[in-house]
């Protein structure tokens, strides 16, 4: 049963893009305990060699502070936000679905594929690969349609996140 105090977080961290870095971040997290719920990383700026790592994370406000802290002691990390706590922002997945039906199934599948504006990438006679982007409920509610339609396989990115408007994380 989870905390009714815990909160869940989108934590975005700025780092050097060197070799290691990834382990580190994630040592961390395993040598204390935190849980990660999704994890995303890519090189975010050539020149500079940054990569930026977005972690989804639940814990109290208290444990949530204690891991930004300490990602942010961490070298070489150059910054680390807590989006959730700085204002409005986005949050987005990418999701492959893959459903084998026949039938009035696979008519169902692609009309609420539709209605969700995800997109066929791959179709046989007996299968689609549905590609859908959103954030996890959206996902959730879509493969939850899809199980009873024939749902065989799902390939989820995890998390990535941005503020929105004006506001943005600088090295």
């Amino acid at each position: 049963m989870a905390d009714m105090n815990s909160r869940t977080a989108t934590i975005a961290v700025l780092v050097e893009n060197e070799s290691g870095i990834l382990a580190r971040v994630v040592g961390l997290f395993s040598g204390r305990g935190y849980n990660i719920e999704s994890l995303t990383v890519a090189p975010v700026d050539d020149e500079k060699r940054l990569s930026r790592i977005t972690v989804v994370t639940t814990g109290t406000d208290m444990v949530i502070e204690q891991i930004k802290a300490q990602l942010d002691r961490l070298v070489p990390v150059h910054r680390v936000n807590d989006l959730a706590l700085e204002g409005p922002h986005l949050v987005r997945e990418l999701a492959l679905i893959k459903v084998v039906g026949k039938g009035e199934s696979r008519v169902e599948a692609l009309r609420l594929a539709d209605a969700f504006r995800a997109r066929v990438v791959d179709a046989t006679t007996e299968s689609f690969v549905f590609e859908m982007t959103g954030n996890a409920e959206k996902i959730d509610a879509f493969c939850a349609l899809m199980r009873p339609l024939g749902l065989k396989e799902v390939c989820r990115t995890g998390a990535v996140a941005i503020a929105r408007g004006t506001a943005h994380m600088a090295a």
